[in-house]
């Protein structure tokens, strides 16, 4: 994808090869102000380390790298007071309260008294955290201490928010909660680059970039990807939906076989497949109360698109 003017983040031909593996390949993108822009892909796609080279923790073996305007790999050191970085593990400080975590921070970037605290009210009532502001971090759920280490990296108000996986075993509340700040940033003009791990949770971003070993398969809004769903994807909706995958997977002209919550998600190609698959479930006696076309998720066509490379790579 070519750089827009207007971008804050800009990365052109970004490499990192690690020996005889190349770990992020050839990768091209930007993100606008106020954009939440998704890295998606499975593990080893090359996802941390491309925001670690973002975070000027890691450095890059070729390409580059633009931050709000500032080279990154000539001033890393300028570049950081613009970006603020979540990894995985973010570095809370147990045995310090919720407002002291914050306060540390903002000392950190010389964050005035009175801005930090109007920021850390806002942000903690949006976070529904405000009661616990004594508490200390160790006894915080997981979700809260995602959403406070949320908190410590915006409190310098950064360009650039970089997050790292950052809702990874938090609980759907927290979740949601943590996507509501992430919102509310868009009117702040924050640039936000995000990995995940939930595809459902992909569909929330602007923009995404679908990653595999190292290499970008695409790149586009949730609704513009799943417009290049290849055939189409029906959903059976049985009561057991194990025996149904497996009645159907072996199918002619079923791409994928997907489960999906009580249903199963089946890609088919381009031509009518619904009576065969009725027919091959009523064979194998699968009880079905529906088998009808859907739109695809963010997963299923992640899915179908591995599944493609996959037949590509085998044929080479």
């Amino acid at each position: 994808m070519a750089a827009s003017a207007a971008a804050v983040i800009e990365v052109n031909g970004l490499e990192k090869r690690f020996g005889a593996l190349t770990a992020v390949g050839g990768l091209s993108f930007s993100v606008q102000p106020g954009e939440i822009f998704g890295l998606v892909g499975p593990d080893g796609a090359g996802k941390t380390t491309t925001l670690r080279m973002l975070a000027s923790v890691m450095r890059p073996d070729a390409g580059s790298i633009v931050i709000d305007g500032i080279d990154v790999l000539a001033q890393p050191e300028q570049a950081k007071r613009h970006v603020s970085y979540m990894p995985q593990r973010f570095g809370l400080y147990e045995d310090l309260t919720v407002d002291e975590n914050i306060r540390f921070y903002a000392d950190l970037f010389e964050v005035s008294r009175p801005v930090w605290q109007a920021r850390a009210d806002a942000m903690l009532a949006a976070a529904d955290m405000m009661p616990f502001r004594k508490r200390l971090a160790g006894q915080l759920s997981g979700g809260m201490k995602q959403k406070l280490g949320l908190i410590c990296s915006l409190v310098h108000t950064p360009r650039v928010l970089l997050l790292d996986e950052p809702t990874t075993g938090v609980d759907p509340l927290s979740r949601r909660e943590f996507w509501q700040i992430l919102y509310s940033l868009r009117g702040e003009g924050v640039a936000m680059l995000i990995s995940t791990a939930y595809l459902d949770e992909a569909e929330r971003c602007d923009r995404l970039a679908l990653l595999h070993a190292g290499t970008m398969m695409y790149c586009d809004t949730p609704a513009g990807l799943k417009a290049r769903m290849p055939g189409a994807m029906l959903e059976i909706v049985a009561a057991d939906p194990r025996r149904a995958r497996d009645a159907v997977r072996a199918l002619p002209g079923v791409q994928g076989v997907l489960l999906a919550g009580i249903g199963v998600h089946v890609h088919v190609d381009g031509t009518e497949r619904q009576p065969q698959i009725a027919a091959a479930l009523a064979a194998a006696g699968v009880a079905v109360s529906a088998i009808e076309e859907v739109a695809p998720t963010i997963e299923d066509l992640f899915v179908a698109l591995l599944e493609q490379e996959s037949v590509k790579e085998n044929a080479g």
